[in-house]
């Protein structure tokens, strides 16, 4: 996750100085995008139910998974 301490954004402002726009660097705005795709799985599998590892495993071998 981002830490956004690091973030150095540059903002682009109109001639009263008030901020429209933000300039981060690729990797900033990569990571956040990752960030936000992380979040959003999350929030969709909220309400799944949990298993125990052992019958994650038994499961991922009985499908030949692993």
């Amino acid at each position: 996750m981002l830490n956004t301490k690091k973030i150095r954004p540059k903002y682009i402002t109109d001639e009263k100085g008030k901020k429209h726009s933000v300039v981060l660097s690729i990797s900033d705005y990569q990571e956040l995008l990752e960030d936000i795709e992380d979040l959003a799985a999350v929030a969709e599998r909220r309400k799944e139910t949990t298993i125990f590892h052992k019958e994650l495993l038994k499961e991922l071998k009985s499908d030949g998974l692993i």
